[in-house]
Formats: C-alpha cells, sequence, structure tokens
C-alpha cells in the first residue's frame, strides 16, 4: 500500500513522524527511530529563555556592572534545567543529519518579538531540514487585547521566515477567538506549515506543600478529537502542510487525522509508551484498513472527510453541538 505523503515540501513514504521530544537527545534513540521507519524526526524545542539568558549573560560579562541583570535574570530557569544550550543544540543537529537519513526538524519555542528569532538563521546553516515553531504565551494582562497578540505572533513568523530559507511549520494553540483567520494571517506571513496544536502542561496545586505542581500528562486518543475538528476545517481554507500533534496512538488515530486534511502526523507519548516500534505497528494497521476498504493510496483518503468534502459537515460546526445536546439522555 502506498503511504506516501507531501510535508513541508518533503515526499515522506508515510505521515509517521516523531514530535518534539527528548527522544532526539538520543543518538542511539533517533537511530532506532530511524530503522523502524520514522519518516522525520523533530527535536526538542530550544527556548527563548535560553536564548535571552545567554545573550543577557554575555551582555553582562563584557559591557555591563556584575549586578545589572540581576534581577531580570532571575524570571528566567536555571541553565542547567535546559538538556541542551544554544551550542550543543546546533551540535546536535550536525550529529543528527550524520547519523539518520531522514529530515531533521529543530524547534523553536517563544512568545515575544526579539532577537532570540535570529536564532533560527544558525538552525538552518547547521543543517536542519525544516523549522517548528512553537508559539506559546499565557496571557495574564487583562489591558493587552486579543488582537495585540495574534499580530506580535504574526510578525514573529514572518521575522523567521526572512532569516531563513528551509521550511517553517508554525505550531499553534486553539485558543484564539478565529483558528481560522490566524492560520490564514500565518499563511500570509510566510509559513509553509501548521502544527495543530500543541501540548499545553497545566499547572496543578500541591494541597500538602502548598505550592503550584507542574503535571506532565502523556496523551491519550480522546486528545485527537478537538484537532480532528480543526483539521477538518482548515483543510480546505489554507494551502499550508498540516501536521496533527497530540492524541494520535493508532493507526486508526492516524487515519482519521489523514482523512480530515493531516499531511503529516507525530507521534510522541505513543513511542514512548510503546517504543520504536509502535510506528511499525501504526503503518501495517493503516495499511491494512485501506486494503480493506479498497483504497488504492493513502493521497486518496487525505482531505476526503474534510468540512468541504464530508458527507455531514455540520458536525463539524454548531450542527452536531445542536443535535447531541437535544437528543442526549440520562
Amino acid at each position: 500500500m502506498d503511504l506516501s505523503t507531501d510535508y513541508l515540501g518533503f515526499r515522506l513514504p508515510h505521515p509517521l513522524i516523531v514530535g518534539a521530544s527528548p527522544m532526539a537527545d538520543d543518538l542511539d534513540m533517533v537511530r532506532r527511530l530511524a530503522d523502524a521507519g520514522a519518516a522525520a524526526v523533530v527535536m526538542r524545542s530550544l527556548f527563548e529563555e535560553q536564548l535571552t539568558a545567554e545573550s543577557m549573560a554575555v551582555n553582562r560579562s563584557t559591557e555591563m556592572p556584575e549586578e545589572s541583570f540581576a534581577e531580570a535574570l532571575t524570571y528566567f530557569p536555571s541553565p542547567a534545567e535546559f538538556k541542551l544550550g544554544p551550542d550543543e543544540y546546533l551540535e546536535q543537529i550536525r550529529k543528527l543529519k550524520q547519523a539518520v537519513g531522514v529530515p531533521v526538524i529543530a524547534s523553536l519555542n517563544g512568545s515575544t518579538p526579539g532577537g532570540w528569532l535570529e536564532y533560527g538563521r544558525q538552525i538552518a546553516e547547521a543543517g536542519a531540514d525544516a523549522l517548528e515553531l512553537n508559539l506559546y504565551y499565557v496571557a495574564t494582562d487583562p489591558a493587552e487585547p486579543g488582537e495585540s497578540i495574534a499580530r506580535r505572533k504574526i510578525e514573529m513568523v514572518g521575522a523567521v521566515k526572512k532569516a531563513v530559507q528551509i521550511p517553517v511549520a508554525v505550531k499553534i494553540s486553539p485558543f484564539y477567538t478565529s483558528v481560522s483567520n490566524m492560520a490564514a494571517s500565518m499563511e500570509q506571513a510566510g509559513a509553509d506549515g501548521l502544527v495543530i496544536f500543541n501540548h499545553l502542561f497545566e499547572p496543578d496545586i500541591d494541597l500538602e506543600e502548598l505550592e503550584v505542581a507542574p503535571r506532565l500528562i502523556p496523551s491519550d486518543s480522546s486528545r485527537l478529537l478537538h484537532r480532528l475538528r480543526w483539521l477538518a476545517i482548515l483543510s480546505e481554507r489554507v494551502k499550508l502542510s498540516l501536521a496533527v500533534t497530540g492524541g494520535v496512538h493508532s493507526g486508526t488515530d492516524a487515519l482519521k487525522a489523514v482523512m480530515c486534511g493531516a499531511h503529516a502526523v507525530q507521534l510522541v507519548s505513543a513511542v514512548l509508551r510503546h517504543g520504536p516500534q509502535r510506528l511499525a505497528e501504526m503503518r501495517q494497521e493503516m495499511s491494512h484498513w485501506l486494503e480493506e476498504k479498497e483504497y488504492e493510496s493513502l493521497g486518496q483518503a487525505q482531505g476526503s472527510m474534510n468540512l468541504a468534502k464530508s458527507p455531514d459537515p455540520r458536525a463539524f460546526q454548531r450542527g452536531n453541538y445542536a443535535r447531541l445536546l437535544q437528543t442526549w439522555q440520562a
């Protein structure tokens, strides 16, 4: 069965790629992932805070009094908390490119415009095949309007695209008044793809210690449903490459995402739980289903259940919401 797909200009043998995670920190693990058939590998994110803190440290040591940035630096995580520093990150790109023959996608994570975005140029020069820009921001200031946040993110995408020649995919959250408008604006700013959606790590409260406790909860298939809706809506509205991340744990999950419009499917939790062999198992499951339903290729199924082609497009809009509430019984 032909499972090939196009994502960010790459012709991939199938849509299953390994999403941003610690797995790309280990060369042996990346080799195992490639041997198991990963179509591409996304590195963990390099954070704006890392690049800003390093720049501030250099300025402090060369130009400013020792205490000038002392207070500002306390707002950033300690450098020891980051597994790969900026220089190590570039070296890891080079090592990965030498170790495997699949596309290596680097990742930048930030929320504000600034010189750190220029680091995308160094990432490209180090050999990354593409860049994933994760624009994660928590708006806590009630005086800050949503449109200014959206405009800032769009400008950030434009700045990165000016700095690099490699494809850029933008990983966004679902928390916009109009996800469709944001997607179209990202496309106009020069983005080559969208990754739907970033995995948000919500804080919990430790009642014994009376402190905020971070929680890292792996995804399950229930996380996929919201993503399917937006894949289906955006598939016919933008020309961007679309990837889904979060909630894909089986071959049937991957097929649902592709049929709603995804060109690539990012896996993290499924591989962490079951190991690299999960990639081969999911490909086999996808091939079996497509053959059983008499499809000639995955391309024939791609986008076949999006908003424009679905036999019941209302299910992606308000129709399904109204129907379920009216017909539900305890």
